[in-house]
């Protein structure tokens, strides 16, 4: 039996991590998924994290940057069952992929295996069943083929996801957030900053931050004046248009724009608008030391009270509760 999965409990051994490779993976994500947990050890002066690289077979691996990379382990050669596997693989997954690593999968996740996904890692876990009822996401480009193929998975466009003993990710760097996140469950926040300061980044990027998609991507065939309505929101944070000038510019009725936001993006214009630049303003709050009125002025409220209370109504917590929890 394993412990709570993200408790910071003595487990009177270091964490087994296992990370398979599966052809075409990305060097990059695999290594924002790794060398957290080696820097930690390292600051922490002890082996948290024991690290063990797996194949399917015994042979190298080839990386979508051709380079391969050969596995210390092969996946039924295991000595000890992991408490954590994470599986790399790349986004689309390229060809097709043992039914016995399915089986092998599911065997884990009966076990109590926490089991993460890398970038495509997410679909091999979904194929595999483990994913159903779980919070999960993966790379934007995969949002509309994954949601249609694996309806079973609650899809999420956030950076990462950590739900229970599941763990997914958007690839890339999302992948060293979602680790130093983990190392902060388990070892505490002191060591997740300090591992993060390793690598000379700013801050660890939360969870519930949304991957970004250009716009073309989000908006899909849409119309090109509400892309380019959009494209106005975007360019105009500071000072926002009304409805009625937006229609203007794009040479429009109002009645038109309203209906194209209704028709493809589910909203009237006034309310995404004012989603744009809410999240502009989480951003800020996150990510600089402006103080709260500037934010506020720099994202179009005309004074700090409508901004709190729009704040609030829209994430749950006013701004400056928000600046104490990033």
């Amino acid at each position: 039996m394993h412990d709570a999965p993200f408790s910071s409990a003595n487990l009177g051994h270091p964490r087994r991590v296992g990370a398979v490779m599966l052809p075409g993976f990305s060097l990059l994500a695999q290594a924002c998924a790794l060398e957290p947990l080696v820097v930690a050890n390292q600051l922490a002066g002890r082996r948290l994290y024991e690290l063990h690289s797996l194949g399917l077979d015994g042979r190298e691996v080839g990386s979508v940057a051709e380079v391969a990379l050969l596995p210390g382990e092969r996946i039924d050669e295991l000595d000890a069952v992991p408490d954590l596997l994470l599986v790399c693989a790349p986004s689309p997954l390229a060809g097709s992929l043992a039914p016995s690593l399915d089986e092998w999968l599911r065997r884990l996740a009966r076990g109590g295996v926490v089991l993460g996904g890398i970038a495509g890692g997410a679909e091999v876990l979904a194929r595999a069943g483990v994913l159903d009822g779980y919070r999960a996401t993966l790379p934007w480009q995969r949002f509309d083929a994954f949601a249609r193929d694996y309806p079973r998975v609650r899809l999420s466009h956030q950076l990462f996801e950590i739900d229970r003993d599941r763990l997914t990710c958007g690839g890339g760097t999302a992948a060293m957030d979602m680790m130093m996140t983990l190392i902060g469950m388990q070892h505490g926040q002191p060591l997740a900053e300090a591992v993060s300061e390793h690598f000379v980044l700013e801050r660890i990027r939360m969870a519930d931050e949304p991957q970004h998609v250009p716009l073309r991507s989000r908006l899909g065939h849409a119309p090109q004046s509400l892309i380019d309505a959009v494209t106005l929101m975007e360019a105009n944070i500071e000072e926002p248009l009304t409805t009625h000038e937006l229609a203007e510019h794009l040479g429009i009725s109002r009645r038109q724009l309203e209906r194209l936001f209704k028709k493809y993006l589910q909203a009237v214009p006034s309310r995404y608008y004012l989603n744009l630049r809410l999240q502009q303003a989480r951003k800020l709050l996150r990510e600089s030391d402006q103080a709260v009125g500037e934010i506020a002025l720099q994202t179009g409220f005309s004074s700090g009270a409508h901004f709190s209370t729009a704040y609030r109504n829209h994430f749950g917590i006013t701004p400056r509760e928000e600046r104490l929890t990033a």
